[in-house]
């Protein structure tokens, strides 16, 4: 190969790189299951997100293949022999929720203080066209490739997976040989937890000296609920001393109380706390169960409550809840209670508690532990599943890309495992890499979310290398 240096390259399409990016943070690709249509198959937004990185690739060159608008792919190398192998690249066009507590405009993206910030900036649309960029300049340069690379974005990496799903059974073609996804950090991540959601169902049993009539809380079952929502009546004597009192005795939280008194004594009760990844519950603060921990110390008589408030409360690693389970390699099991709903005349009320466990644990287990709770009349699994992932530091695509990520950084590389699902684990031999640097502050999944513009850049380099290096 000639000698190409990456980072001026990068650089010198820095700010059409920026221009692109732009394009797709402004389009509000969150799932919205109220717009689902047989050409929105999970909202319109992905859909429009997935078209115009489609538009892109088309303009690049590309020929572009959209799969019924579940998921899109176009390929790099289409005059290479069939039986060529194939090298596989996995974004998303998906995003969670914006929520609330932004200090701009989540789908206005702007650059602040050589950050770029909008929903989606690091996970994954500022990944996706780091690694968009670093294939464009192997093709700009037409540097000559042995093996073809399929970019496949897809729409509903933040839910179920259903585009995935889907985008297998219909494309026709071959999976990719090998591959990898930029939706994580760096050095590598080789090895993915196994990820399920697990829903407990209760009554609507509800006694004491305070009514409860209904409660929400949550987003997504892969995020810490940043808030909940709580409809109470009753012993509403001194609420605000209780209030000022339940802050203070969790200073460090910095929790936030909203009520309002209606005309016919209920009251609403909203608590803030603060929303993060559910793959790393510990870096929120769950708004659903210091709100049930809340409403159970005022009079409260609930097993939804109960479970919510007391054993589901700052219960990360599954302790308390009993599910707990360590592996030598793949470390703890995480548990984030994603998804509170309530309401005082129904008689299915439901908690998802969402796991992300290591080898030597599984679903079953965890089922059987949740099944004997008290008060819980039934618990279901999700549709969707993913069993524990695991690439072995020999593998020749481990070892490329660590190479690639040594040489350009300077640093040592070593293998990670994450309780994260990416779509890496997508293929036997697939992993995540980047777009994160370790030390990098993590904003995935929260408020102001970004991406610093000298990360995006740095990615594209190594993206490019690395792309190079597996294709030759």
């Amino acid at each position: 190969m000639t000698n190409i240096d990456f980072k001026a390259e990068v650089a010198a399409r820095k700010e059409a790189l920026i221009a692109d990016l732009f394009s797709l943070l402004e389009i509000n690709s969150e799932r919205d299951d109220s717009q689902v249509t047989p050409e929105t198959p999970f909202g319109p937004g992905p859909v429009k997100a997935l078209e115009q990185f489609l538009s892109l690739a088309a303009r690049d060159g590309y020929a572009t293949t959209n799969v019924d608008k579940y998921a899109g792919h176009f390929t790099y190398g289409d005059d290479l022999p069939d039986d060529a192998e194939v090298l596989g690249i996995f974004a998303h066009m998906d995003v969670v929720p914006a929520g609330s507590g932004w200090d701009s405009a989540p789908y206005s993206p702007e650059i602040r203080d050589g950050k770029i910030y909008a929903r989606g900036a690091s996970d994954d649309k500022g990944p996706t066209m780091a690694c968009y960029y670093g294939l464009k300049i192997l093709k700009e340069l037409n540097v000559p490739l042995t093996k073809k690379i399929r970019f496949i974005a897809g729409t509903d990496e933040e839910s179920g997976w259903g585009d995935m799903d889907y985008y297998f059974k219909h494309v026709g073609l071959p999976d990719p040989d090998f591959g990898f996804s930029p939706d994580a950090e760096f050095p590598i991540i080789n090895g993915e937890k196994g990820n399920v959601t697990e829903y407990l169902h209760l009554s609507g049993e509800n006694t004491g000296s305070v009514h409860l009539h209904s409660f929400t809380g949550g987003l997504r079952e892969n995020m810490v609920p940043e808030s909940a929502t709580a409809i109470i009546s009753g012993d509403l004597d001194g609420i605000q001393v209780k209030f000022d009192a339940f802050v203070q005795a969790y200073a460090d939280k910095n929790l936030k109380f909203e009520s309002e008194l209606a005309s016919d004594d209920k009251m609403t009760v909203i608590l803030h706390g603060r929303s993060a990844h559910g793959a790393m519950p510990e870096n929120g603060v769950n708004g659903a169960t210091y709100l049930a921990k809340f409403l159970d110390e005022i009079g409260v008589v609930s097993p939804f409550i109960k479970i919510a408030g007391t054993i589901l409360l700052e219960d990360h690693a599954g302790e308390k809840l009993g599910v707990a389970f360590e592996d030598p390699k793949m470390g703890a099991l995480s548990m984030n209670a994603g998804v509170f709903k309530f309401e005082d005349s129904a008689s299915n009320n439901t908690i998802a508690v969402n796991c992300r466990y290591p080898q030597g644990t599984d679903s079953d287990k965890i089922y059987e532990v949740l099944i004997a709770l008290a008060g819980v009349t039934a618990v279901t699994k999700s549709a969707h599943e993913h069993t524990p992932h695991y690439v072995p530091m020999e593998d020749p695509l481990v070892s490329t890309l660590l190479s690639v990520y040594e040489k350009q950084t300077g640093l040592k590389g070593h293998e990670q495992i994450i309780g994260g699902g990416t779509f890496g684990r997508l293929l036997k031999r697939g992993v995540a890499f980047g777009a994160m640097f370790p030390g990098d502050i993590d904003t995935m999944h929260q408020a102001n979310e970004f991406i610093p513009v000298d990360v995006l850049l740095r990615a594209a380099a190594i993206y490019a290398e690395a792309i190079y290096e597996l294709a030759k």
